[in-house]
């Protein structure tokens, strides 16, 4: 389990977002979390100087649709990094396995192919609470962290 603050980072490590684009695709699915995310996630790039024009937020209905949506952004925007939130609460099915890793293989297989990274924003998370911990209750906010992420994938 995350102990850490996910909002706690050295913004002298940052870099500088001035100048670039970003895509930030969301799950529309546990919005109460993956809306919290994208918050964070948009208010970080802009505090580090991406302006809100060059931030393209695109909503997908839930989380195994993350992968199609960010790679149809790799054809069709012209973007350095795409950031991709999700949140999928583990319930009484094997469907919390499913679209995990399908998730995560459809991410991970992106980076691999692909000149603009994907940052991946997924929580998977036991209960709802463990969720919202991470979406700007206790252990901060992963949309910030994936913020951050991307600032610093757009240096390499």
């Amino acid at each position: 389990m995350a102990t850490v603050d996910l909002s706690n980072y050295n913004p002298d490590l940052v870099g500088d977002a001035s100048g670039k684009k970003f895509a930030i695709v969301v799950s529309d699915w546990n919005s109460e979390v993956t809306f919290a995310l994208l918050k964070g996630a948009y208010e970080t790039l802009t505090k580090h100087g991406a302006k809100g024009e060059d931030i393209t937020v695109k909503h997908v209905p839930g989380s195994f649709e993350l992968v199609y949506a960010s790679a149809h952004i790799m054809d069709e925007c012209d973007v350095d990094a795409i950031i991709a939130l999700g949140c999928v609460v583990r319930g009484g099915t094997p469907h919390f396995d499913y679209v995990c890793q399908g998730t995560t293989y459809g991410i991970a297989n992106l980076n691999t192919q692909a000149d603009v990274p994907v940052i991946f924003g997924l929580l998977t998370t036991d209960d709802m609470q463990q969720a919202l911990d991470r979406a700007g209750g206790v252990h901060g906010n992963k949309g910030v962290e994936c913020a951050v992420t991307a600032i610093r994938m757009t240096e390499l």
